[in-house]
């Protein structure tokens, strides 16, 4: 065979998404833009907040921004907005010297593991999952174990305390969660926090916590604790993708706990991973992000999408637990066999993403970063779907 026997699952599971995607693009060239429903891809679509270009274009006609390159963790005035920033929402002592800026947060994610795993070592992680986790597993050399969550997606504490063992070097969770819409409660936190403390001493090496936020500006009516808070021995990480709809752009950051063991060494190690894969992160939108820290696309424009869909997703039959944040959806099959269920869809020039591929079978992934119309025009077409699976049971 001539690629990598691992890379013959990873590209199957990871064409899935891509797949979708590019069978929209055949799909509108045949039947009409305004005929093709496409829920498949996490593409943001909200406007960036006009400070944004503004910030673009006061950059630009600047003599003094910095087109070149940079020490590899990032301008230092940059990563000390970020740790500034940080300092202010969680209350910790963060340092410029424990941020690297990275080509967005899977930059951060293959820096971060590389940083920490060794080849044979075990990524935990709740399921259902990003399909990309197995992908980043692949790349540091560890494998990748799932652990199943409670029914409707929050974190099962018994399961995870079963499934770490000594092989375990991370934890990596992802609030809120892409593809459910799960944010993590603070006290389910707090609970997984001491267990990795408890399970650390017992096996006697750390054993760190990964949380991937891109999404956390995206929520709805609820908290999203931040990790600082609940475990010392925590590397954050997240990107401004989702947050600024700068999903192209690819710049992030990530940003380990002043008082993780080895803070400053997990730091510098991913510094130096940075330069393996990447060199830096987009010096422009470095120095974009970097004054504008705290700022968000509308949220309300995303809740008003979520609310459409689950309204008329519900009239329509399906079952699904409502989204707290991100903007994704992730009902179940009416039918057992998702991907089966995914074709009764497309028939209906509807596409979306079976839930499989996440982790989580009998359920299909909705990305409700679509226009308004295509949520409306899109509900007969679910309603007669779910009719046909029904007279398939």
């Amino acid at each position: 065979m001539p690629i990598a026997d691992k890379m013959v699952g990873i590209v199957e599971s990871a064409s899935m998404i891509r797949k979708m995607f590019e069978e929209g693009i055949r799909m509108r060239e045949a039947f009409g833009a305004d005929n093709v429903f496409d829920f498949s891809l996490g593409n943001p679509d909200v406007p960036p907040p006009p400070v944004v270009k503004e910030t673009v274009l006061g950059l630009i006609n600047d003599a003094a921004t910095s087109h070149g390159y940079m020490p590899n963790a990032g301008y230092p005035w940059v990563r000390q907005a970020v740790a500034d920033y940080l300092n202010t929402q969680c209350g910790v002592e963060m340092t410029a010297d424990l941020v690297v800026m990275s080509v967005g947060a899977a930059g951060a994610l293959n820096d971060t593991l590389r940083a920490l795993v060794n080849p044979g070592e075990e990524i935990l992680v709740p399921a259902p999952y990003f399909v990309g986790y197995n992908q980043y597993a692949f790349i540091s050399g560890a494998g990748l174990k799932t652990v199943a969550t409670k029914p409707d997606f929050h974190l099962d504490l018994g399961a995870i305390d079963e499934a770490v063992n000594k092989n375990t070097r991370v934890m990596l969770i992802n609030s809120p969660n892409n593809p459910t819409g799960i944010v993590y409660t603070k006290q389910e936190l707090d609970e997984l926090g001491l267990l990795l403390e408890k399970k650390s001493k017992a096996f006697g090496r750390r054993i760190y916590l990964i949380s991937d936020e891109p999404y956390r500006k995206i929520a709805y009516d609820v908290e999203v604790p931040w990790m600082f808070g609940v475990y010392d021995h925590t590397i954050v990480l997240t990107s401004y993708s989702k947050e600024l709809s700068l999903a192209g752009e690819r710049v992030g950051y990530l940003a380990v706990h002043p008082a993780a063991e080895d803070a400053e060494l997990i730091a510098a190690a991913a510094g130096v991973a940075n330069t393996m894969m990447f060199v830096n992160a987009p010096a422009l939108f470095q120095q974009v992000v970097g004054k504008l820290q705290g700022v968000s696309v509308d949220i309300a424009i995303y809740r008003k999408r979520r609310d459409m869909i689950c309204d008329g997703l519900a009239a329509a039959g399906y079952d699904f637990n409502l989204p707290d944040g991100a903007f994704y959806l992730f009902p179940k099959s009416p039918i057992e066999n998702d991907v089966e269920f995914a074709g009764l869809l497309k028939r209906e020039n509807i596409l979306v993403v079976p839930g499989s591929g996440f982790g989580g079978p009998g359920h299909i992934r909705l990305s409700y970063a679509v226009p308004e119309q295509a949520i409306v025009n899109s509900m007969a077409g679910f309603k007669r779907a779910m009719e046909k699976a029904q007279k398939l049971k």
